[in-house]
């Protein structure tokens, strides 16, 4: 058994943070559910720009769609949408065994929709509906403006993925949007089983602060923010407001660890997918950070319900000039724009393509 099943025997469910045409057509993703226990995946606007960018694997649909007068967006969104169905189906077997808790793929709503409300709300039920596979999330970003369409989207039936949190007050944020959104469904006497889950950025902290603090501390935040952050987690399953809507049929927003691989070329590629190892969780991780696992990763526990040393962990950056609110907030902005250079990177690279192959 190799180290990526030792965690998933853990009930933590591994998630593959990337998807192109390719690991589809060669077998790749298959392989991986077979032999290193992934069981979903998800995807951005980075992710597909590197993949259509990449390779060739996406000019003979870029090509059809052109010339059946798709273009922009909604060329893009119906190419994702073409890989995410075959990747939804390879999981769905998943999906049913679990009981929908497992087996899922993810979609994000335009990135250029951040501050809108209402447009995201709308993308999100086109994106839902134009998919149609029961098992697949709406991503959007955990903002100010994506909680109240978060909030709206859960009401209406549509399964979210919260993108985008990178602090313990912004899963809280996104926590209480998601139990607004069931409460509202059984207050008029909808069901309350809609799925959601509230993905967790990690890495992207300790690039933050790689050069700001000493090296005791390198790699460090990024984990103490993940243990505050499970018990913010923890307590709210335990908490009666939630006991209360489980009683009546609703599931938990699991909590998912995002951005897990690591940068630092002198740390253990494993180090955050251990430290993160937690019954009842997600680790989404790309596809290096898997096999590096898989081959060499080592399992000593699980993550503490309390938040471990997380909170002496927090003071140490603290007292070296970390202000770790601050920095979290940045971090969501800086992330929502980096998806928006990405997205229209990706548009861009689609109209070239859409006009070379035209050409061609």
């Amino acid at each position: 058994m190799n180290a990526a099943e030792q965690l998933h025997d853990l009930q933590q469910s591994l998630w593959l943070d990337n998807i192109t045409r390719e690991i589809l057509d060669n077998g790749t993703l298959q392989r991986y559910v077979e032999t290193l226990a992934i069981t979903g995946l998800t995807s951005n606007p980075t992710i597909f720009d590197e993949a259509i960018g990449g390779t060739a694997a996406y000019d003979a649909a870029i090509a059809a769609k052109s010339r059946s007068g798709l273009s922009g967006e909604a060329l893009f969104v119906e190419l994702a949408l073409e890989d995410l169905r075959r990747a939804a189906d390879i999981f769905k077997p998943i999906h049913r065994a679990t009981g929908g808790v497992d087996g899922w793929v993810s979609m994000e709503v335009s990135p250029l929709l951040a501050d809108d409300v209402a447009g995201t709300v709308a993308a999100a039920q086109a994106i839902y509906s134009q998919a149609a596979r029961d098992n697949l999330y709406v991503k959007i970003p955990g903002t100010v403006a994506g909680i109240a369409a978060i909030e709206e989207a859960i009401f209406l039936g549509i399964p979210i993925n919260v993108t985008l949190l990178f602090s313990r007050d912004h899963y809280l944020a996104a926590a209480n949007a998601y139990l607004k959104g069931i409460e509202r469904r059984l207050a008029a006497g909808l069901d309350p089983r809609v799925s959601s889950v509230a993905s967790l950025f990690i890495s992207r902290w300790d690039r933050a602060v790689a050069d700001k603090v000493p090296a005791a501390l390198r790699n460090r935040l990024g984990v103490a923010v993940g243990q505050q952050t499970y018990r913010a987690y923890r307590e709210l399953l335990n908490s009666g407001r939630w006991q209360e809507l489980a009683a009546a049929g609703a599931r938990p927003q699991r909590l998912l660890w995002a951005s897990t691989g690591m940068k630092d070329p002198a740390a253990s590629p494993n180090l955050y997918v251990e430290a993160l190892a937690a019954p009842a969780t997600i680790n989404t991780m790309p596809e290096k950070t898997l096999i590096a696992f898989a081959a060499s990763g080592k399992l000593s526990g699980t993550l503490a319900a309390d938040g471990g040393d997380s909170a002496q962990v927090l003071e140490q950056f603290k007292a070296a000039g970390i202000d770790v609110g601050a920095l979290g907030r940045k971090l969501q902005l800086d992330g929502a724009q980096s998806f928006v250079k990405s997205w229209n990177e990706l548009l861009e690279l689609i109209a070239t393509k859409s006009a070379e192959l035209k050409t061609a």
